[in-house]
């Protein structure tokens, strides 16, 4: 479960209150289920005041992603900061995102559900989510940055690694194991082949193929600039 940092302002604290009054609601009665008037009802304020803090339970929800987010940022920052070691790196990457969404994965999965609407300001596809998306391959290419790799793998294994890590966290949502470990064994796994693959994608006769996948991949408008 992710927890904000304490809000000073009054009306920061009020925020906090509607925020985790949304969060409790979405848990005991599902996202669907909740409206803006239970959600007043439950923080004790007026229905008004919800609105003036978050315009939708959308946007409480895009709210709890950029706290998730946040977090998971702040984790792989420690690991980075600590260990060269790629696998390690790598790990941190991947378990952070489930150990962050372990108590909440019913709130996490609502990204997966709107994937099919472009539109929809919770689509994990959807341009509302651009900067989500661009933060989170930032992770991976962090985690990789004590590799020495060529310019086209750079920009070509944040997508890669973002791509499966999605993947993961749809498995991890229905994974009924105890502490997901069917998902986590086949996130170590892919750590494993991910980590040995590397030297003999680097080779330069490798080269034209990942010019070949890059350039496809920018047609298609999916490697971001990550800055």
């Amino acid at each position: 479960m992710v927890k904000n940092e304490p809000s000073t302002t009054k009306g920061e604290q009020t925020r906090e209150v509607i925020y985790r009054a949304a969060l409790d609601l979405f848990r005991e009665n599902g996202f669907d289920a909740a409206t803006m008037q239970q959600i007043a009802d439950r923080a004790k304020v007026a229905k008004s005041a919800a609105y003036y803090y978050f315009a939708s339970k959308e946007t409480i929800i895009q709210a709890y992603y950029e706290a998730v987010q946040s977090a998971q940022e702040q984790l792989c920052a420690d690991t980075f900061g600590q260990s060269k070691k790629l696998k390690k790196r790598l790990h941190a990457a991947l378990h952070s995102k489930f150990d962050l969404a372990q108590n909440d994965r019913k709130l996490l999965g609502i990204v997966f559900r709107y994937t099919g609407e472009p539109a929809h300001p919770l689509s994990c596809l959807g341009p509302a989510n651009h900067e989500m998306r661009r933060r989170s391959m930032l992770i991976f290419r962090d985690a990789l940055s004590v590799e020495r790799l060529p310019r086209d793998l750079e920009e070509l294994l944040p997508l890669a690694l973002w791509a499966l890590q999605m993947g993961l966290l749809v498995l991890f949502f229905y994974d009924e194991t105890p502490n997901q470990q069917r998902t986590r064994g086949l996130a170590d796994g892919a750590i494993e082949f991910t980590v040995k693959m590397l030297s003999l994608a680097k080779l330069p006769v490798l080269k034209p193929i990942r010019a070949k996948v890059l350039d496809l991949l920018r047609q298609a408008d999916l490697i971001p600039e990550l800055g």
